[in-house]
């Protein structure tokens, strides 16, 4: 054995090549098992030095390995190494005096086969772990991701890994994924991304694969209470409810028939439309397919000139999507709230002192501008709202020393959550389709333009969705017989 290891170390020493291999295997091979091991145990909580790590400790020492085998097969130098020849190997399997060698070159062969194995699996394993992490997806590439990061944590789906929705299960949309992600590293890298980033993402997995892993439209039943919470830019920042009874309804299954909002999901109501415009926002035509296979075809007045410009745009005739949970749920996970929702809700949640007088007229004033940074528009606010309050309410803030302080914070944050100068993101940048309030969102389809060849149209009326029980009051009467006052 000891000559076998001998004939392996001589074998290294004659090759450059792998001599260069054995001295990166050496250097890395410290400081990669105990990132790892440390990794296992405790989690390494910075995103770039797991990068280091896994996208350059580890490739290094993999290439460290490959180096030195390939040197000692094919760049011996001068003298050849006669251990790892086919003549040298065939020698010893037929002399049976030189089999008992050969068997210990066997057994240093074979574990030498089994710690690479066990090396490639075990940083094969963390390797594909930290990339499907949350912090590679949203940390790494930091000014990139932050806005889309920033809205993910503060959204419902929060505790879903990005990669359950943007890839799900199965190997073909993972390495799909991970081509589109060299491509968008490049783009990082040679700074040629766009600003904003712009949506829908095309190439996603289709949402029935992913959403509806969680969510089954069909197990959807009745109608849902919706309050919305809305503060007027008086003095007193008067509350005021808007009360909906939403029609949820169902996709079928346990119900009698689909209705109410998902039935534009429901296997017997196939919809498909064609969109004139990258972002989805208008859809001149609009096919229903009907369980029985007939098919209805709405279109807007102007329908044939908006897709035969989208074509020649395009370079190919406009493809007919079929509609699914997205088209509704645009902003499931990466949330930007238009300027009044965003104070509102940091009112309602109490991060904005609702007891200081005007700070929602003063909040809105501020944070609409215009600014080239973040920091620029916090520095801002603090500076004006301090002014302002110190002018008009000096003995409010020496009573309740905390309150401005507190709404400061709370009013820089609503801006900070939802508005990246550095990404081109301001306040709308990006729509919601969820509604109609802010965006067109439902009136897409739902404006009584979109007609077929018989005369039916895509109706409008707002109990198609939804009934209004109390819009904008102070105490909305149906709040108090449904809580029993």
């Amino acid at each position: 054995m000891s000559k076998t290891v001998k004939s392996f170390t001589t074998g290294i020493a004659r090759s450059r090549v792998s001599l260069l291999g054995a001295m990166i295997v050496t250097i890395t091979t410290p400081f990669l098992f105990g990132a790892m091991i440390y990794d296992a145990l405790f989690h390494i909580g910075n995103t770039y030095y797991a990068a280091a790590v896994y996208m350059l400790l580890g490739p290094a020492f993999l290439g460290g390995l490959v180096m030195i085998f390939v040197g000692l097969l094919f760049f011996k130098g001068k003298e050849e190494v006669k251990l790892f020849t086919m003549a040298y190997l065939q020698d010893y399997f037929t002399d049976a005096k030189k089999f008992r060698r050969m068997r210990k070159i066997l057994f240093f062969t074979v574990f030498l086969t089994c710690v690479n194995v066990f090396i490639f699996s075990l940083l094969g394993y963390r390797s594909y772990h930290y990339m499907e992490s949350v912090s590679f997806c949203g940390e790494f590439c930091h000014t990139v991701m932050n806005p889309e990061r920033t809205a993910y944590l503060n959204s419902p789906h929060s505790r879903v890994a990005c990669v359950e929705c943007h890839i799900g299960s199965g190997a073909g949309w993972f390495v799909k994924s991970k081509i589109s992600g060299a491509r968008q590293l490049f783009a990082v890298a040679l700074n040629t991304y766009p600003r904003p980033i712009g949506t829908p993402v095309h190439g996603l997995r289709p949402a029935r694969d992913t959403c509806e892993e969680c969510h089954r439209p069909e197990m959807f039943h009745g109608e849902k209470l919706v309050i919305k919470d809305k503060f007027r830019e008086d003095e007193n920042n008067t509350h005021l409810k808007t009360v909906l009874l939403m029609k949820i309804g169902s996709a079928g299954d346990r119900a009698k028939s689909s209705h109410g909002i998902h039935w534009h999901v429901a296997p017997e109501n196939k919809i498909t439309y064609k969109a004139s415009d990258h972002s989805r926002l208008t859809l001149p035509e609009v096919t229903l397919t009907k369980a029985d296979g007939s098919t209805v075809v709405y279109r807007s007045s102007d329908a044939d000139e908006l897709l035969q410009d989208a074509g020649h745009e395009a370079g190919h005739e406009v493809e007919s999507r079929e509609m699914d949970c997205i088209d509704c749920h645009n902003r499931p996970t990466h949330i930007y709230l238009p300027a009044d929702v965003a104070i509102d809700d940091k009112l309602l949640n109490g991060e904005i002192p609702v007891a200081l007088p005007f700070v929602k007229k003063m909040a809105m004033a501020i944070v609409t501008r215009d600014f080239a940074s973040q920091d620029e528009a916090k520095a801002t606010i603090e500076a004006e709202l301090t002014a302002f309050y110190k002018e008009n309410y000096g003995e409010l803030l020496v009573t309740q020393p905390e309150i401005l302080p507190r709404a400061i914070a709370g009013i820089q944050k609503a801006y900070c959550d939802n508005v990246f100068p550095d990404m081109n993101i301001v306040w709308g940048t990006y729509s919601n389709h969820l509604g109609h309030v802010q965006d067109s969102g439902c009136f897409r389809c739902h404006d009584e333009e979109h007609e077929s060849e018989d005369g039916e149209v895509i109706s409008m009326d707002c109990d198609t969705c939804h009934v209004i029980l109390a819009e904008e009051e102070e105490d909305p009467e149906i709040l108090q017989t449904l809580s029993g006052e």
